[in-house]
């Protein structure tokens, strides 16, 4: 069988191009079907929540914890599994970050009590933390900078674009049809496959010589982005001011000053090597990447709740109400952008994108009690997601293009964990924000219904999430603009 062997694309390839190209599509599934169960995962459980506290006797702050401690593993442990690939290699850290999630859905399919179900996530978020920056990193070494890949990273970003609206729908589907546990045993045989075909495909190399893990960076930025990410959850069950919302708070920001102090005194091996932080354009497409994932994370959360507990749709219809989401971010990721970039640059496309977006956030501010499906729902979100599917490809584009294949593990880690984190957080902040504004249309003495309270929340949190998109890009727009033409013209040869 043919294989992508790590690091062939800077050499004349040695298979017949059509095997060749038949080996280069393995490669970009099982790329992609590892991204999509990472995002996946975040989403899925949405529809499933009231099943899963019913059958679990979950209480009402607890039962959030499905969802973060998923996502608080995810951001804590990103860097460390980015790091991880650049020194153990994609192939071993891919393989046993599936091995991890697969085993933590399958317990978690089992969970007996709510307290095991939670632990469980917390597996399933170590698995997630070691498949995303590998899954990217196997992508930029297999394929060479330009068309190709560029195409690669637009099927990829699709895929995991595409994950939190088919986590909606399979989420319905699943809870309606057979139990919210196949929301995590459907994992299992995609799992199994991918491992197995990894093991055809890829070989076991890496990059450089052989270096350490740098585990006091490991242990201060896990400790740091967890404590700020808790934190940030807490909020939302509690007030900023409170002892526990500021006490994490303060103990994350500390341990991420500590961890800065730490990569200066270790020269040799940095978790996050100082030449990557000097990037621009690694540091404003990461901004704008933990901007764009706070805000369309956001959005399929609330407005999954927006047709439940207002709209009183069934997990089911929920599902299958976020189809022409679903469609639109894929067509515009897997199609239209990587035919843009190939055009124009990725400073154009993003402009484009966070146009788009920020007025679907809009038409979804004006969320009510009797607008229709079709002008409420459909049609905002398609103008959402299809920002959304020219986003996220071109900022990858501008993070890793011209990364050492050394740093690749570790540059996909941080455009991962800045999504990742941006995702959680966001949560949290849009969480607090819906709550403040639904308890003062309750509190204005009118006796307004609950459902347009949780209404008027929900149009707070996508008021903000238009906000946010603008502000997120505008730093890597202006740096881009202010770059002189032959700096411009160097990068977009490399951008593709």
């Amino acid at each position: 069988m043919s294989r992508i062997i790590e690091g062939a694309a800077d050499r004349p390839a040695a298979t017949p191009p059509r095997k060749r190209l038949t080996a280069e599509a393995a490669v970009v599934m099982l790329a992609c079907l590892g991204q999509f169960l990472v995002v996946l995962d975040a989403s899925v459980v949405n529809v499933a929540l009231p099943s899963i506290s019913d059958d679990l006797h979950f209480s009402v702050t607890g039962l959030s914890w499905v969802t973060n401690a998923y996502a608080v593993t995810i951001a804590g442990l990103l860097m460390a599994g980015g790091r991880s690939v650049d020194i153990f290699g994609r192939k071993p850290v891919f393989i046993s970050g599936v091995v991890v999630f697969t085993l933590g859905s399958l317990l978690c399919g089992v969970a007996q009590s709510s307290e095991m179900l939670v632990a469980f996530r917390f597996v399933q978020g170590a698995g997630a933390a070691a498949i995303g920056p590998a899954s990217l990193a196997i992508l930029m070494t297999s394929f060479p900078e330009g068309q190709r890949r560029a195409k690669a990273l637009g099927t990829w970003s699709a895929v995991g674009a595409a994950g939190g609206a088919v986590g909606n729908l399979v989420g319905g589907v699943l809870t309606d049809t057979l139990s919210w546990r196949w929301v995590f045993l459907i994992n299992l045989p995609v799992g199994v496959f991918v491992v197995l075909l990894a093991l055809s495909y890829l070989e076991w190399g890496r990059e450089g010589a052989r270096r350490r893990l740098n585990l006091s960076g490991v242990i201060t930025i896990t400790l740091g982005l967890s404590l700020i990410d808790f934190g940030v959850i807490q909020a939302a069950d509690h007030s900023w001011g409170a002892a526990r919302t500021i006490v994490p708070l303060i103990a994350g920001v500390l341990s991420l000053v500590g961890f800065l102090l730490l990569q200066v005194k270790a020269p040799e091996d940095p978790l996050i090597p100082t030449r990557v932080l000097k990037s621009i354009p690694v540091i404003t497409a990461n901004f704008a990447m933990f901007a764009t994932g706070a805000a369309f994370f956001s959005m399929w959360y609330f407005v999954s709740l927006y047709l439940q507990d207002v709209r009183h749709y069934t997990p089911l219809e929920t599902g299958l109400a976020f189809l022409p989401q679903t469609i639109t971010v894929v067509l515009f990721a897997r199609v239209l952008t990587p035919r843009l970039l190939h055009r124009t640059s990725p400073r154009t496309v993003v402009i484009l994108g966070a146009t788009l977006s920020a007025i679907g956030f809009l038409a979804q501010s004006r969320m009510g009690l009797h607008g229709s499906y079709l002008m409420t729902v459909a049609v905002p979100g398609i103008f959402v997601t299809a920002g959304m599917g020219l986003l996220f490809t071109p900022l990858a584009t501008v993070a890793t293009a011209g990364a050492a294949r050394a740093d690749a593990g570790v540059v996909s880690g941080l455009i991962n964990t800045s999504r990742q984190v941006g995702g959680s957080i966001g949560l949290a902040t849009m969480v607090t924000v819906a709550a403040f504004r639904s308890r003062s249309v309750r509190d204005d003495g009118v006796g307004r219904s609950v459902e347009h309270a949780l209404s008027a929340g929900y149009s707070w949190v996508f008021l903000a999430s238009a906000v946010l998109i603008v502000l997120g890009v505008l730093p890597l727009v202006l740096t881009a603009a202010r770059r002189p033409p032959e700096a411009a013209e160097h990068t977009l040869a490399k951008s593709g």
